[in-house]
């Protein structure tokens, strides 16, 4: 069957990405210890390697995976988990689903091809029950009581203290006794609710999150000397900071950015001026000067 130019382009296109996330699922199956989802993950590795060969049917080529994308996939799941990962390469994939609906005339089994590609989107929603997942009530505890206790108390320092080493040195043990007391918590906390989450990791993810956040925030005050210029770094890092991590959970479990990141940001930055403004205060009326 004759095809044109334009379509044997897209078509190789198409089969190149499926050889190639042949070899992104079947390089995480072996890495997997659970058995249930390495057999998961080769089943959609054989489907991707179906698609490939319906594809080479038409081109009548073999084409070689895209290596970069094989590398870059399988170290950003290894790194930040399997969900992540591969949400992350169906948020492409749901792109290239849209431009098979032109190829329909040219490759009939494409109909086929389009219900497979959204059957494992369903699969992977099931798939993995991973650790890090499962403690991220954790980290997010974690996360917002450092990003809305220490930027607000490092605003109150900024303008009480006007030292940059004195506000690292103040920060850092607020925030060390703050992650202490918060894993602390935490332990108590997931021990009475009698769930399926160990405590002490539960208490660990927070205090670590508390700790790693707390060592970011303060890092401006080390590195410059100017304390207003501190106070904005260290803003400017909690923005950062929040839409990072906002983004992970959006992708990873599939909940809209935009409302989390502007809810989170208006907390901690509403905080952050209102101890502004109490380090003002207290300085005023109690003269202090430092």
């Amino acid at each position: 069957m004759s095809i044109a130019p334009e379509i044997q382009d897209q078509l190789l296109a198409h089969q190149r990405n499926e050889i190639t996330e042949y070899h992104i699922y079947s390089n995480l199956a072996k890495s997997l210890k659970s058995s249930e989802n390495q057999q998961i993950l080769e089943e959609i590795a054989q489907q991707e390697l179906r698609h490939y060969h319906i594809f080479k049917k038409y081109t009548q080529k073999d084409v070689k995976p895209d290596r970069f994308k094989i590398w870059k996939y399988y170290w950003i799941s290894r790194i930040f988990g399997l969900t992540f990962g591969l949400k992350l390469m169906e948020m492409g994939e749901e792109k290239a689903q849209k431009n098979y609906e032109y190829l329909l005339d040219a490759v009939p089994e494409i109909r086929n091809i389009i219900e497979e590609e959204n059957q494992h989107e369903n699969a992977l929603l099931e798939l993995i029950d991973e650790e890090l997942l499962n403690y991220i009530g954790s980290i997010v505890l974690g996360l917002n009581d450092a990003l809305v206790e220490l930027t607000g108390a490092l605003a109150g320092f900024t303008l009480a203290l006007q030292d940059t080493k004195l506000i690292a040195l103040t920060g850092s043990v607020t925030g060390i006794a703050a992650a202490l007391s918060m894993g602390a918590s935490e332990y108590l906390s997931t021990k009475a609710e009698g769930t399926d989450k160990n405590p002490l990791q539960a208490s660990l993810y927070t205090g670590i999150t508390y700790i790693v956040t707390v060592v970011f925030l303060i890092l401006p005050y080390l590195l410059f000397n100017n304390y207003y210029l501190c106070l904005g770094c260290t803003l400017a890092i909690a923005i950062a900071i929040i839409a990072l991590f906002n983004y992970y959970i959006s992708v990873a479990q599939g909940v809209p950015f935009g409302k989390r990141f502007w809810e989170m940001t208006a907390v901690s930055f509403g905080v952050a001026g209102f101890s502004f403004f109490i380090g003002f205060l207290m300085r005023a009326v109690l003269g202090v000067e430092v």
